[in-house]
């Protein structure tokens, strides 16, 4: 499963990384992401685009898994 590391950008960049992947044809992958507005965001994003995303949150960052 391939990674997007967003941790330490700041919105919209994880939100764009994650529709780059979506529009690729990617549909099952994972979103690193450092903050709850960036986490808010890239969920909006992903079940927008139809696809699921479940939230594991690891220390400081939140690990965002899409998939069908």
């Amino acid at each position: 499963m391939s990674q997007i590391d967003a941790r330490g950008l700041s919105c919209p960049q994880p939100v764009v990384l994650t529709k780059n992947a979506i529009k690729s044809g990617n549909k099952n992958f994972e979103v690193l992401v450092d903050s709850e507005v960036s986490k808010e965001n890239v969920i909006r994003c992903v079940e927008s685009s139809k696809l699921k995303a479940d939230v594991k949150e690891d220390g400081e960052s939140f690990i965002i898994t899409v998939t069908e």
